[in-house]
């Protein structure tokens, strides 16, 4: 079983529970940082985010089948005050427990299901090719994203174009998605070029300095709409096979070689992780 799969077995095993990364760290061995960055970008969710949501959709549910009083669904859903509760409900539906519970039906909101255990079981990886490398400097635009919901990634990417090729002392070829902090429900994602050894970004781009690691390179086989799968799947491969990704900032990648094409979102993709010594 993936480090994703028996953290979503306890959150949704002990919904209810004041879980957090301490406990999930406790039974899955491994960080509390490697966590809150590796549920998320197989998921679409932080763990914050994803037991909200799943706890607020349960609370839908009470509401619109005729619950007596939204105080004690408040309650139930791990919320103090009625006040707190109606603000965390809006922002996820965009209407208020009263409006669920008057009109005794859930049309019109999306409701959080719980995800697979097995999120990355329908899709198989390669083995990866492994490889060390010193520091890497990049020059990119960074900006940030909801995890569940990153619809800006294309814009971001296109705003990025009009300098791919365009960079002293880029790396021709090829281009990159960088993974950066992951707070709540948000990311820092780089689009970005690799400089030579010895170049500097020019000064309206962003300069984003990769530690020595030893690299895990996933081909990932489908188009952009299937990343995360890929990113799933890949993630298991390292659990069962005992390999212990890095902590370090930016110790993830997406690599888009000289044949990927824009056009269709597809080919020559890698995921990359970076590793523990």
């Amino acid at each position: 079983m993936s480090v994703v799969a028996k953290m979503l077995w306890v959150l949704e095993s002990r919904s209810r529970e004041p879980l957090g990364l301490d406990e999930l760290a406790a039974v899955t061995g491994r960080s509390r940082s490697y966590l809150s960055r590796v549920f998320p970008l197989v998921t679409g969710y932080s763990v914050t985010a994803y037991l909200r949501a799943r706890r607020l959709s349960d609370a839908a549910r009470q509401l619109a089948d005729g619950a007596p009083d939204i105080l004690s669904v408040a309650l139930e859903a791990g919320y103090g005050s009625h006040e707190a509760f109606t603000r965390a409900f809006r922002d996820q539906f965009g209407v208020t427990p009263q409006m669920i519970r008057r009109r005794r039906h859930l049309n019109g909101i999306t409701l959080v299901e719980p995800l697979r255990m097995d999120i990355s079981a329908n899709v198989s990886v390669e083995p990866p090719r492994f490889e060390n490398r010193p520091a890497m400097v990049f020059a990119g635009l960074a900006e940030q994203h909801q995890m569940s919901n990153p619809a800006g990634l294309p814009a971001q990417w296109q705003r990025f174009q009009p300098h791919i090729g365009h960079i002293d002392g880029a790396i021709a070829g090829t281009a990159y998605g960088i993974v950066g902090e992951i707070a709540d429900n948000r990311f820092e994602y780089v689009v970005a070029m690799q400089m030579r050894p010895g170049a500097e970004p020019p000064a309206d781009l962003e300069r984003v300095a990769v530690p020595p690691l030893k690299w895990a390179r996933f081909t990932h086989g489908g188009d952009l709409s299937t990343i995360r799968q890929t990113i799933g799947a890949a993630e298991r491969w390292l659990s069962e096979h005992g390999h212990e990704p890095s902590e370090a900032a930016y110790s993830f990648l997406e690599y888009y070689g000289p044949a990927f094409d824009a056009r269709s979102g597809s080919g020559d993709i890698e995921i990359w992780f970076g590793l523990k010594h």
